[in-house]
């Protein structure tokens, strides 16, 4: 076999996987993971406390894909939650989380909870918070009743959730109360990261996601200001947050199931600031 065949060969194969490469240069990326956007109804507490149904309707209207239901709901009768359910069915909304007391925890109240979000078909049981703690043991206690209805809830097919304020991540004798939190409940049990409660405390949020890889299912999309005039009155994208890279960083690290925006107010009405608060997220997020 002589060097001429050699070539003619190896340029008659080069030239045959020519559409195959050119194929694999031109085929597109892998899709962004799809992540729904819901409203924490704290958000819209006013207007909820008005007409329920129609705040349901308005927000779906706006573009939420799903919504999570907040203290006034532990009060709800069943017959009242599959009203809701109903309502929500009837406009494609989705209700993947629920806010719920930390009284609510307890043997005595926890068989009414896990009702609740079986009818409003919700995924993750949340303590809203466990208030202020005297010391560290009041936080490991915390831990200890997240630890314990965490296998309840898995049994009813449910996750067990926390979510943060500012304290949590502000030591306490030379410790955050938030790692006593995640190191002392089983993996089981999720956090839900709050973003600028964790930014008013100082803290960085993208590190509390790296530490617990898989851990953050679901997020509260809050800004934050350094000015004392503003601190959590901005809208999302308006503060110090750092939110491309948190998107990211939650999508490929942090384990998220669905994003939740959430104001505690700003310079325009509740509606008015939920809606812009999503159009900047959809900009944000590309």
């Amino acid at each position: 076999m002589n060097t001429h065949t050699v070539s003619r060969r190896l340029f008659l194969a080069m030239l045959g996987a020519t559409p195959f490469l050119s194929s694999a240069l031109a085929a597109p990326k892998q899709p962004v993971k799809r992540v729904p956007i819901g409203l924490q109804m704290y958000s819209v507490r006013d207007d909820e406390k008005r007409d329920l149904m129609g705040t349901l309707e308005a927000l779906r209207e706006m573009g939420y894909e799903c919504v999570e239901f907040w203290a006034p709901y532990s009060d709800w009768t069943p017959d009242r939650a599959k009203e809701v359910r109903k309502q929500m069915d009837d406009l494609g909304l989705r209700c993947f989380s629920n806010h719920t007391g930390a009284k609510h925890f307890t043997e005595e109240h926890l068989p009414r909870v896990i009702e609740l979000n079986h009818i409003l078909g919700s995924r993750y049981v949340i303590m809203a918070h466990a208030g202020p703690q005297a010391n560290l043991d009041g936080w490991r206690r915390t831990a200890e009743v997240l630890s314990k209805a965490s296998p309840k809830l898995k049994a009813a097919n449910l996750g067990c959730g926390y979510h943060n304020w500012d304290v949590d991540f502000r030591p306490v004798d030379g410790t955050r109360p938030i790692d006593i939190l995640t190191g002392n409940t089983p993996k089981e049990v999720s956090f839900q990261l709050d973003v600028a409660t964790c930014l008013a405390a100082g803290a960085d949020p993208l590190a509390f996601i790296r530490a617990n890889a898989g851990r953050i299912k679901t997020y509260h999309l809050k800004d934050w200001s350094s000015d004392p005039q503003k601190h959590y009155r901005v809208l999302l994208g308006e503060g110090i947050g750092r939110w491309k890279e948190l998107l990211e960083l939650a999508e490929t690290v942090g384990g998220v199931e669905h994003y939740l925006i959430e104001q505690e107010g700003s310079r325009f009405p509740q509606m008015e600031t939920a809606r812009r608060c999503l159009d900047n997220f959809k900009t944000i997020r590309g």
